[in-house]
Formats: structure tokens, C-alpha cells, sequence
């Protein structure tokens, strides 16, 4: 027998004996199955085993445990964020969301037995209860679960240390309808693909800039002095950093010094959630906060900083069980992460999509870079294929695209960076909101590549875009030219609506929420459209380098386009 059906309780049994049936199933060991069948075990480049580490190790792993009412929740997300409906705008609260989504009683307390019974005596949850966090020794965390071998790995840009298992680990069966997957095992950090280039040639002409400022985007973008903060209103916004990256105050303050000297800002961060390292600046983590800043001047900013704060840690995991356990939160998130959907397990994409929808329900505004591999590239026996990008593929965040100036010293028209990251998910189908724009775009593009190249009927991305390419960064004291990438456009239109929740919030109205529905709603109202440029992918005969190109209305390398404040603005204040 492999299983315990719910006709226990029927019986008359109760719960206290259904949990004593499975937990008899549960220390026979008997049965068993892998949660995570399709998670990709290799170890990706960049990153060298170090051997078996010491079974008497400490070990933080983290038990995603099966949440109940997601097509309930589903549905509100959607009525709190479609201006068309009567709920629009009235959010819930993490409290609304922890008594709608939380496990049921049947499935704590059977997880919570397995691991007192293994030992496993130090665990944590969080508001929502659909995170256990349980530290533990790499002895009984292999006797846990079943076939995992813990070994150290270096790797990373800073030479990160991590706890990974190179094999797949199995849970007992009657764990089945209780556990999601278990963090810890398998997923490396993502390593940062921004790229210095080279300083751009342009002969027998002096260019009105020497790369982007924020100068150049409040130009661009059509922001005057007076587009910052008030800082009399509860609004804030915050970046997230991982795989030891840092930002330095002192970074910021002398970029502030550099370049902000033409409208009012903050030089300080207003909150540090999680452990700040004391290691050298990275240009990742300096770029966001520094242009997020800028973007969204004179807002109350936080730093989400998830470095690893133990090796066997995810850090966007463990981002996502913050934003599961704090009731105030920053309206507008940034977000330059991701990873190729094809290397992920479907339980964790599944899950972390229903984070996505936790975080849209309470009216939280969550933007995703959409990666700086254009349409991506993925052979699978022999043929080419795109590979899309998560999380910029989720449904439920807004994934923000890349451009570059058409003249690349003159604050010019825009046309697609390259590199923009964009295409159709593989896992998610496309949502309702796209359904036109996208088979619009389907029908009328001259550019297509071959069909077998991409899931036309999946989720769609980008959604927006912004400039990418040519960013002045000061990290470590140091002022850096040529940056790019869609982790510079990111923080830039999550700055400029944090400045649109400012009008909103002094006008009695609630924050924007989760946009996606409004902005195709509004068919790219407040934007400059696109519609020159095709974004890099597979380099061979049959594409010969391109993916999908820009045109008129929206795309999948610039979505609707890149932001025009005012107009913006006036497209997103009310209702």
C-alpha cells in the first residue's frame, strides 16, 4: 500500500490517526517518488565541485508545502487588477492571503511530524505557512531524502561557495500530496550577463552624450525637475540583489554627486532586508539601486539583499519567503533575474508562479528583466529552438525589454538592443489579457521566424522596455561606462511608476498592482513604440541570427514600448 486515502477521516478515524496512518507509511520508507523528475542535475558553467562535504555540516533547506485555493486566488488577482471590474484596486492583505492559500491542517502536520521524527527539530514558517525553512545536518538531510549527496561548489564572479546535490532526491510517497519541492538541492544562482561594450564609434560629429545618465533617461523619457517624490506619502519601491552582490552607500552617494544634480533625490536607502555583505560592490547590485533611484527620484527605496546567507540557500527563494512574511511592503519590485525555463523543475516554476500571484493579489507591482539573450537558444536533439527566459516568462510580473538610441550619442527615437530578451514560454499559457495583441503581431509581422522555433500559443514577453545599453555605473568608487543590459532598463520603468503611484496615492487612489491587465487594456497608452530593431537567437543558416523583429503596437522584444512620463502618466492616474 503506497498511499492513505481520505476515507481515514470518513471512518470516524480522525485526524490524529489518519496522521499516524501516513506516518506508518512514512518511516517504512516503502514508497517513494521524486518530486522534481525533470530538474536539471548538471552543473552549469562556471561553477567546480570541491568533493563531498562533512556529513556533521549545518544544512538550511526549504519545504514548499501544498497550497490549497489557487484558482480561487487566480481569479482575484484578476479582479483586483482589471480596471473593468468592481474589485478593482482593493487588494488583499497578506493576512486575506495566508487564510486563502494556506496548507491545510492534514498537510502541516503531516510534514511537521516527518521532520520532528527525522531530527528535524529547527524549523521556521512564514505568515502564509506554506514555507517550512528547517536547518539540519548533511547527515540527516541525506537520510531524508533519498538519494541527495551534498557537495561543495565554487563559482560565480566572486567566487561564491554554495551546497548542492549533483543527484535527485525522492520523498516518501504519502508526502506526495503535501510537498511542492524542497530548495536547497539542485538550483545554482544565476550569474549576471552584464556586459561592458565597447565605447560606440560615431565619425565626424561631437554627440550630445557620452553615454546613458540618469540625465539622459529623464530626458528621453520626458521627466522635468519637479517628476520626483514628495516624501510625504507611504509610497516605496525596492530592488532585490543576490549571488553576493552588494551596493555601497558610498557608491551611491557619488553618483548622486555625478549625475543627480538636476532634480531632487535621496543619497541613502531607506532599508536593507537581509544581510548586506562587506565584500567589494557589485555593478549588478549598483546599477539597480543606483538608477532606481534616479528613475523613481526621492522615493523611499529598500534593498532586498538575499546574498546566500547559507550555502545551501536559493537566494530568489528565499526572496519570495520574504515578501510571504512582512505585511508592508514596497509597492513597485524590481527584479534582474532569471533563469532558462528549460533548466528549471515544473514543481518550482509552478510554485514560484503562485508566489508571483500572492505578490499580484496584494497589489504589488513586480518587474522581471526579460534577459540579455534575445530569443535564447536551445538544441534539443539536434534541432534549434528558442529558449525563454523565467521569470520573465510568469504571467503574473511585468517583464520589462531593452532599446538602444538609434544614434547612439544623440538622445534620439529608439530601436531594439540586441540583446532584448523575449519569445513565447514553453510552460505557461498565453494569458487572456494578450490574446489580441499577441495574434496581432502573429498575423502582420514580415519577420517571422520558422514556427517550429517558438510555442506561439504560450505567454508572451516582454511586456514594456526601456533603454538597455550605454550606462554610466559608479561601483567601488569608480565611475563605469558602456554598462548594459535589461537589468539597467528594469529599474528604470520601475523607478518612473513608482512615480505614477505617487500621483496615484496623493489622488486617493491605490497603488497600479499588478499591470499587465491595464496595459493591454490600454494598448500601449503612454508609451513610444518601437518598431525598429530584431533581437539576436540561434546562429545558423535557417534564421541567420535573428529572432523576432519590432514592429507597430506590441512585440516580443520591446513589448509596447518604452515610457513617455507624461503621457504615461496621464494613461495610468485614474481611475
Amino acid at each position: 500500500m503506497c498511499h492513505v486515502t481520505a476515507e481515514l477521516q470518513k471512518d470516524g478515524m480522525g485526524l490524529r490517526a489518519c496522521l499516524l496512518g501516513l506516518l506508518a507509511l512514512i518511516i517504512t520508507g516503502k514508497c517513494s517518488y521524486s518530486p522534481e523528475p525533470d530538474q536539471q542535475w548538471t552543473v552549469p558553467p562556471g561553477w567546480v565541485s570541491l568533493g563531498r562535504a562533512d556529513p556533521e555540516e549545518d544544512l538550511s533547506l526549504t519545504f514548499a508545502l501544498r497550497q490549497q485555493n489557487l484558482e480561487r486566488l487566480s481569479e482575484l488577482v484578476q479582479a483586483v487588477s482589471d480596471p473593468a471590474s468592481p474589485r478593482y484596486g482593493k487588494y488583499l492583505s497578506l493576512e486575506d492571503v495566508a487564510e486563502l492559500v494556506q496548507p491545510s491542517p492534514l498537510t502541516r502536520h503531516t510534514v511537521q511530524k516527518w521532520l520532528m521524527a527525522a531530527g528535524a527539530w529547527n524549523c521556521h514558517s512564514v505568515t502564509t505557512q506554506d514555507f517550512l525553512t528547517c536547518s539540519l545536518s548533511i547527515r540527516q538531510a541525506e537520510l531524508l531524502l533519498s538519494g541527495a549527496e551534498f557537495h561543495r561548489y565554487v563559482g560565480g564572479p566572486t567566487d561564491t561557495y554554495v551546497l548542492r546535490s549533483p543527484h535527485p532526491y525522492q520523498l516518501p510517497q504519502a508526502l506526495a500530496p503535501h510537498v511542492d519541492f524542497v530548495g536547497g538541492l539542485h538550483r545554482f544562482p544565476p550569474i549576471s550577463s552584464l556586459k561592458q561594450r565597447p565605447e560606440p564609434q560615431v565619425a565626424g560629429t561631437v554627440g550630445l552624450h557620452l553615454g546613458v545618465t540618469p540625465s539622459v533617461v529623464r530626458q528621453r523619457y520626458n521627466l522635468t525637475a519637479q517628476d520626483v517624490g514628495s516624501g510625504t506619502t507611504n509610497n516605496s519601491q525596492a530592488c532585490a540583489q543576490f549571488l553576493e552582490q552588494y551596493f555601497h552607500e558610498a557608491d551611491l552617494t557619488e553618483f548622486m554627486r555625478l549625475f543627480g544634480r538636476s532634480f531632487a533625490h535621496q543619497t541613502s536607502v531607506a532599508r536593507v532586508v537581509g544581510k548586506q555583505g562587506r565584500g567589494r560592490a557589485g555593478i549588478e547590485a549598483s546599477l539597480d539601486v543606483e538608477y532606481l533611484m534616479s528613475a523613481g527620484a526621492n522615493i523611499s527605496t529598500w534593498v532586498y539583499s538575499s546574498p546566500g546567507r547559507h550555502e545551501a540557500q536559493e537566494p530568489f527563494l528565499q526572496w519570495l519567503l520574504l515578501l510571504s512574511n512582512e505585511s508592508a511592503l514596497p509597492q513597485v519590485h524590481t527584479v534582474s533575474y532569471g533563469d532558462d525555463e528549460d533548466s528549471l523543475s515544473s514543481a518550482y516554476i509552478q510554485r514560484v508562479n503562485s508566489e508571483f500571484m500572492k505578490a499580484a493579489s496584494r497589489g504589488l507591482t513586480l518587474l522581471f528583466a526579460s534577459g540579455d539573450s534575445g530569443a535564447g537558444c536551445w538544441s534539443v536533439s539536434g534541432r534549434h529552438r528558442f529558449r525563454p527566459s523565467f521569470p520573465a516568462s510568469s504571467p503574473y510580473v511585468t517583464t520589462v525589454g531593452g532599446t538602444s538610441f538609434q544614434k547612439p550619442f544623440f538622445v534620439t527615437n529608439e530601436i531594439v538592443d540586441y540583446i532584448s530578451g523575449g519569445g513565447f514560454s514553453n510552460v505557461f499559457p498565453q494569458p487572456s489579457y494578450q490574446e489580441e495583441a499577441v495574434a496581432q503581431f502573429l498575423s502582420s509581422s514580415p519577420h517571422l521566424p520558422p514556427s517550429s522555433y517558438f510555442n506561439a500559443s504560450g505567454r508572451a514577453y516582454p511586456d514594456v522596455a526601456a533603454l538597455s545599453d550605454g550606462y554610466w555605473v559608479v561601483s567601488n568608487r569608480v565611475p563605469i561606462p558602456w554598462i548594459s543590459g535589461t537589468s539597467a532598463s528594469t529599474p528604470v520603468f520601475g523607478g518612473l511608476l513608482s512615480l505614477v503611484n505617487e500621483h496615484r496615492i496623493l489622488n486617493g487612489r491605490p497603488p497600479l498592482g499588478f499591470l499587465n491587465p491595464r496595459l493591454y487594456q490600454q494598448r500601449g497608452a503612454g508609451l513610444f513604440d518601437v518598431t525598429h530593431g530584431c533581437h539576436a537567437s540561434c546562429l545558423n543558416e535557417e534564421v541567420q541570427g535573428e529572432g523576432f523583429c519590432a514592429g507597430p503596437g506590441w512585440d516580443p522584444v520591446t513589448g509596447w514600448g518604452t515610457p513617455n512620463f507624461p503621457a504615461l502618466l496621464k494613461a495610468l492616474l485614474n481611475p
